[in-house]
C-alpha cells in the first residue's frame, strides 16, 4: 500500500498530500513527521540504526522510530503503528512531548524537511527489528547517550541529536 504524506506550509495548516516515495528528494516540500524517544525502566534509550536501504539518512543511528502521519492520523497513533511496523513493539503507552522543525540533508543531498513533534513512550521489550527499516539496535544509557553524540556525532541523525538536547532542556526523561 502507498503510503501518503501529509504537506504543510511553515504554520503546518495543510496544503496537500504526497506519495511518500515521491516527497524526499533534494527539494523536500515541508511535510508532518514524528520522532519517538523510546526508554526502559532502567532509563536506557532505544537506539536504531537505520536500514542501509533507506532513502534518507541510510546506515545512521537514530532514536527508536521515526515517520509520517498519514491524513486523519494523530501523531501517537502513527508513532504505535510504526513502532509496531519497525519493531515489532505493541501496547506502548506514548505522548506527545515537545515541536520540533527541522530541515536536514544526508551525504547524498537527500532532504528531510518536517514539522516533526517528539514522542516519548516507555516499554522494557525487545525490539524484533523489520531488516527493510532497521540494521541494528540497542539500548544505552541516557548519559552515554549524550556522550556518544558529543564524541561520535557524525554517525547519528542530526534530528535525533537535536531533538535530545530539547528532552534534556525540558527535563522529560
Amino acid at each position: 500500500m502507498d503510503e501518503l504524506v501529509v504537506l504543510v506550509d511553515e504554520q503546518n495548516n495543510v496544503i496537500g498530500t504526497a506519495l511518500k516515495d515521491t516527497v524526499h528528494t533534494k527539494a523536500t516540500p515541508l511535510h508532518r513527521g514524528f520522532s519517538l524517544f523510546i526508554f526502559n525502566s532502567k532509563k536506557e534509550i532505544l537506539l536504531t540504526k537505520r536500514a542501509e536501504t533507506k532513502k534518507t539518512f541510510p546506515g545512521v543511528w537514530t532514536n527508536a522510530v521515526c515517520g509520517h502521519p498519514g491524513p486523519d492520523e494523530s501523531n501517537v497513533d502513527a508513532a504505535k503503528r510504526r513502532l509496531n511496523d519497525e519493531l515489532g513493539i505493541e501496547g506502548v503507552e506514548i505522548k506527545e512531548v515537545a515541536p520540533y522543525r527541522y530541515r536536514f540533508a544526508d551525504k547524498n543531498g537527500i532532504v528531510e524537511n518536517e514539522i516533526c513533534p517528539i514522542l516519548v513512550g516507555y516499554t522494557d521489550s525487545n525490539p524484533t527489528p523489520n531488516p527493510s527499516e532497521v540494521s541494528d539496535w540497542k539500548w544505552i544509557p541516557w548519559e552515554k547517550f549524550f556522550e556518544e553524540i558529543k564524541a561520535n556525532s557524525s554517525i547519528y541523525s542530526p534530528w535525533s541529536i537535536e531533538e535530545a538536547h530539547i528532552l534534556q532542556q525540558k527535563n522529560l526523561v
